[in-house]
């Protein structure tokens, strides 16, 4: 450790520098609770792209790993710290650098948090969509590299719908520590090969991204219908949102909270809310004007299809506000009540009501507590598995159950992870649902990209 303090501080300022043993160890994971960490040598809080380039051409020399992280809260391990590496803490560089009005384009360094770039630009009558339930405090950085997507995702589309172009510190054949330039900021651009996408939901792995431009659109008019439905069994919940996808319906939400979710969620935060049924649907309409009613009445139709409790528009705007504000706390909600293994699989949105009916069987084979909440519009399930503190027994039918609900998505034509990333926890799974051809293509890009294995090493592949 001695001698790469003494190599990153002839160009680093002392105090950027973090060796307290506590400290590091707080920077060296995510919210991935079952996700191994091991001790990292040392942290930065970079402040500039030139420090993050000089501290990787460094320990690209000193045989040091490089582990970037954001706001340390991903669901994978993907930002876990491996032996000896550098914890490159990206969070305090983040300024939004540039609003581009005209062209409805922003320009913003890794560590900006999702709702404060949407703050930023709703100033100028504009929106940046991609909005995971973790937007108070996730980073665009974090979101770039796992390709988050969130709540309106089903009609607006995940990150790498709005990542026009990125700076990233990169290896391989430009040499470790130079800056490359990648992408473009006009709407329309194919000159080469789109090496942005490539490092959009590279966790990491390929390079440290340094800044991001991204695509903006106009903010929403008018106020949104939300439609709820209650159901008795998840499986006919799951039902309904096939239904809604059959009839050609796109809600700008789409989302899934079982009993256990919302119980978790008023038990923590007395929200008011009271959880009758087994599962609810939760449906936002942005289309504005009689359109928007009629489309929300659409909605309420095809949750009918479901055989619900009860479907019907909201008319109590602090209630549906309060049913979101239950959806993207359900998870910190779920977190006090014991370890919790996530889920992210995703599967076609006609196999959700399978998927689901797998999930509740796999849950009561194993005998393991399960909540589930889903961007249920686009099949993206999260099936969150709960165990005892210090139970060796739940957390060995937990990380069982984990392994098949993979199984089952797999099996169902979906994949193993929709938006948290593969990390450390879905490595195998991911190799069970590939094409061995397709991870032989991309161990060949990461060893042409970072031959000497620095960037993120052991996550994804």
């Amino acid at each position: 450790m001695t001698v790469l303090l003494e190599a990153l501080g002839r160009e680093i300022p002392a105090e950027r520098l973090v060796t307290d043993p506590d400290v590091v160890a707080s920077l060296s994971h995510d919210e991935a609770e079952w996700a191994p960490v091991e001790p990292a040598a040392v942290a930065l809080r970079a402040r500039s792209e030139a420090e993050v380039a000089y501290a990787v051409g460094v320990c690209a020399e000193l045989g040091v790993p490089v582990v970037p992280r954001g706001a340390g809260t991903g669901l994978s391990g993907g930002a876990n710290a491996v032996a000896g590496c550098l914890v490159l803490d990206l969070a305090r560089m983040n300024a939004v650098t540039e609003i581009d009005v005209d062209n409805l384009v922003a320009r913003v360094q890794p560590g900006v948090v999702n709702d404060d770039l949407k703050a930023a630009v709703a100033e100028h009558g504009l929106w940046y969509p991609p909005d995971p339930a973790s937007a108070p405090w996730s980073t665009i950085g974090g979101n770039v590299a796992t390709n988050a997507g969130g709540l309106c995702c089903v009609k607006y589309g995940v990150t790498r719908d709005y990542v026009l172009g990125l700076r990233a510190v990169m290896g391989g054949p430009a040499g470790y520590g130079s800056v490359v330039e990648l992408g473009r900021r006009t709407a329309k651009g194919v000159a080469g090969y789109d090496l942005t996408a490539l490092m959009v939901g590279s966790e990491g792995t390929l390079g440290v991204v340094t800044e991001a431009t991204l695509r903006l659109r106009p903010a929403p008019r008018g106020l949104p219908r939300t439609v709820v439905g209650a159901y008795s069994s998840l499986v006919d919940a799951g039902t309904a949102v096939a239904e809604v996808t059959r009839r050609g319906l796109t809600p700008s939400a789409l989302e899934l909270l079982d009993r256990r979710c919302l119980e978790a969620v008023e038990d923590w935060k007395h929200l008011g809310l009271e959880a009758e049924a087994e599962a609810l649907l939760l449906a936002r309409v942005d289309t504005p004007g009689a359109g928007g009613d009629d489309e929300a009445r659409a909605v309420v139709d095809a949750f009918g299809v479901g055989d619900p409790l009860f479907a019907l528009v909201s008319t109590d705007d602090d209630e549906a506000e309060a049913l979101f504000a239950a959806r993207r706390l359900a998870y910190p909600a779920l977190e006090r009540l014991g370890p919790v293994l996530t889920e992210d699989v995703c599967v076609p949105r006609s196999t959700v009501p399978t998927m689901l009916a797998r999930l509740v069987d796999i849950a009561a084979r194993h005998g393991v507590t399960m909540a589930t909440i889903a961007h249920a519009g686009d099949g993206n399930l999260h099936p969150l598995l709960i165990t005892p503190p210090g139970d060796d027994v739940a957390r060995a039918a937990a990380q069982e159950a984990f392994e098949e609900i993979l199984d089952a998505a797999i099996e169902l034509g979906g994949t193993v992870t929709g938006e948290h990333g593969v990390g450390l926890l879905k490595r195998d799974g991911m190799r069970r649902e590939l094409d061995p051809l397709a991870i032989e293509v991309q161990r060949a890009i990461k060893r042409t990209l970072d031959p000497l294995d620095v960037f993120n090493p052991g996550k994804v592949l």
